[in-house]
């Protein structure tokens, strides 16, 4: 009977995990004029290092906080501690400011009606308002 409920454990808890684990992308206003970039493209956005897309237009990151972590596990192989300390240093020194910080749906929002706005989502999240300009479902 034990093992049976150990089992059932695994069962769910192994479920859980691959229901939270949807693939995430990047995505830009539909009709914003960018189609695709890079991964080091979006890294140096979402870190401060540039805020320029190709275009030559201003990027304005946003992290969506529902999937935050793992974006940033996913992009740079950062916990959110070590991003903490990252963002600590470089505001002390005064050179960038972090994304601005919104749940998905105002994410999601903002994207769709800012030119130059990114953020990263659910790949179930993407709708007609947005284009998905990188993929990182691994």
């Amino acid at each position: 009977m034990r093992l049976n409920y150990l089992l059932l454990c695994l069962i769910l808890f192994g479920s859980c995990a691959l229901a939270h684990a949807e693939d995430l992308v990047v995505v830009m206003a539909a009709g914003g004029g960018v189609d695709r970039l890079s991964r080091d493209e979006v890294a140096n956005i979402f870190l401060g290092r540039f805020r320029q897309l190709p275009d030559g237009r201003r990027a304005q990151p946003i992290d969506n906080q529902t999937a935050k972590e793992e974006f940033y596990r996913k992009l740079v192989g950062r916990s959110l501690a070590e991003m903490g300390a990252y963002w600590a240093q470089l505001r002390f020194s005064g050179r960038t400011q972090p994304p601005e910080q919104e749940g998905e749906a105002n994410a999601l929002a903002k994207v769709a009606a800012t030119p130059g706005a990114i953020t990263y989502v659910a790949r179930s999240k993407v709708d007609g308002r947005v284009r998905v300009v990188l993929e990182l479902d691994f």
